[in-house]
């Protein structure tokens, strides 16, 4: 099985100006070539068939992608308008400033089939792309952002992956992401 970084993940995970809510400690080459060479602890079942998750326990000092909102912390969150690349249109977003997550226990890395990323108009020479990836503390996947739920439900043409809007994992992710928000 081989896996390889899509485009679409590569600036999201490994920015041009490093941030330190991303990947650290390694490049772009080295995590592909860690999850080439290292069996994960678990793979989990991803919300579509084409979707895999590989749950890494973490080697880097990556921290948490989110951080649970609290009345100490309320008045920090921002919002936006913000756009994951130039051809998906603006959504809404909201994000900490001024806070920083705990290091993260785990790295559960979004893995999309070879099939359904051509679908999606980006080719690749491997078995698995690499879309995405969560930094957690438990060795688990954490919900999928509403507004990803609903662009998926769009289609493709959207920046979605076609995947039907379901009911109770949309209210599951809204449930998650109302008590907790990412930081910047």
């Amino acid at each position: 099985m081989s896996i390889v970084l899509t485009p679409f993940a590569r600036p999201r995970l490994f920015p041009k100006k490093p941030r330190p809510n991303t990947i650290q400690d390694i490049t772009a080459a080295e995590f592909e070539q860690y999850l080439n060479r290292n069996e994960p602890d678990r793979v989990l079942d991803g919300y579509a068939p084409f979707c895999k998750l590989h749950v890494h326990r973490n080697w880097t000092s990556t921290h948490c992608l989110t951080v649970p909102i609290s009345d100490s912390n309320r008045h920090l969150l921002k919002s936006g308008y913000e756009a994951r690349n130039k051809d998906e249109l603006p959504v809404l977003t909201r994000w900490f400033e001024g806070v920083q997550a705990p290091v993260a226990n785990w790295l559960v890395v979004i893995l999309y089939s070879r099939e359904q990323l051509a679908k999606e108009g980006e080719a690749i020479d491997a078995d698995w792309g690499i879309v995405g990836c969560l930094y957690t503390e438990q060795p688990e996947d954490i919900p999928m952002a509403p507004i990803t739920m609903m662009r998926n439900a769009l289609g493709v043409a959207e920046g979605g992956s076609g995947v039907v809007l379901e009911r109770a994992a949309y209210q599951r992710s809204v449930a998650f992401w109302e008590a907790n928000a990412n930081w910047r």
